[in-house]
């Protein structure tokens, strides 16, 4: 039987995503912060198409939080409960708008959320991984400062971890909350392929895919955004004009179906270390931002990466080195 753990598996994308592993025969260990909501979906993928169904309290803002995460995935194995992981799906993500926030460790929050979560995550799960799992980062095309999607929300700039952490604090530069985002997503893809990089280093048949949902709507995306934007993003005239200027638009069924199709159809079994977008009803690999392929910031933002997490939950990473 197979068996994927997917971060917001609750609502939006993720939840579509769900519904279609769930329709296939897959156990799920759905994991995200409200253990309440996602009973509901729980309860209703089980009954539906008889899937067992595992809850798991994670909020990808706090690293400790994630720790104790993977801990009690590494229990449920010991005991049987769930089987090895065959693919892990890090879907959970947000943008932040208003005054900058700060994560429980104290940094700042979109960054948090969006990559160190997703970093110590992936890493504490590879014990619990099968041989051939894929590793699955949900990121945005608002990466890319070329794209119309990046110029939208606000081009990318350098990704420094140890300057993206601290966004904001001692008199540091602040960005806006676009800026914030789409770079955060910039580093989501770095780090998928710099992870493929050190897999296949060290041997091993584990993939990683970055995975671009395309402009959604009826996500949570805009929850942050003024009831104007999000009026108007929800229209059928607002993605005709995104398509029309080169936006990359979808709906919620066909980018959460996308992403189950990438953890479990046979078709992706041998790709790893792209970049996959789901755009008007194709879903196609494509070019991500030429930053993303500079091997040298790869490599900076993994060790920088790491050493936050080591400053914030000491000891809690050790594959990633």
């Amino acid at each position: 039987m197979t068996t994927v753990l997917i971060t917001g598996g609750h609502s939006g994308i993720g939840l579509a995503a769900a519904r279609e592993l769930a329709g296939a025969g897959v156990d799920l260990v759905l994991a995200g912060r409200s253990p309440e909501r996602m009973q509901q979906i729980a309860d209703e993928l089980t009954a539906d198409h008889g899937v067992t169904v595992a809850l798991l309290r994670l909020d990808t803002s706090s690293l400790a939080s994630v720790r104790e995460a993977a801990a009690e995935v590494g229990r449920w194995r010991e005991a049987g409960a769930i089987a090895e992981l065959d693919a892990v799906l890090c879907n959970a993500g947000g943008r932040h708008d208003g005054p900058i926030g700060y994560s429980t460790e104290g940094y700042e929050l979109t960054f948090a959320t969006n990559h160190l979560g997703n970093v110590l995550l992936v890493d504490l799960l590879r014990p619990h991984l099968s041989a051939a799992a894929r590793v699955i980062v949900t990121a945005s095309g608002t990466h890319d400062p070329d794209s119309v999607d990046g110029r939208l929300v606000g081009a990318a700039v350098e990704p420094d971890a140890t300057v993206l952490a601290m966004v904001g604090k001692n008199s540091a530069e602040t960005l806006s909350a676009g800026k914030r985002y789409s770079t955060s997503k910039m580093c989501s893809v770095m780090f998928i392929y710099e992870l493929d990089r050190r897999l296949r280093a060290q041997g091993s048949a584990v993939h990683a895919i970055a995975f671009d949902p395309g402009q959604v709507p009826e996500t949570g995306f805009l929850r942050d955004m003024p009831r104007i934007v999000q009026r108007i993003a929800t229209t059928s005239l607002f993605g005709w004009i995104s398509k029309r200027i080169g936006g990359v638009v979808s709906d919620v069924a066909f980018s959460g179906g996308s992403l189950a199709r990438l953890a479990i159809d046979p078709e992706f079994a041998d790709r790893t270390g792209e970049y996959f977008q789901a755009n008007d009803g194709v879903l196609s690999a494509v070019r991500s931002a030429t930053l993303t392929y500079d091997r040298r910031r790869a490599a900076k933002l993994w060790d920088d990466s790491i050493a936050l997490i080591d400053r914030a939950v000491p000891g809690a990473i050790a594959a990633a080195r």
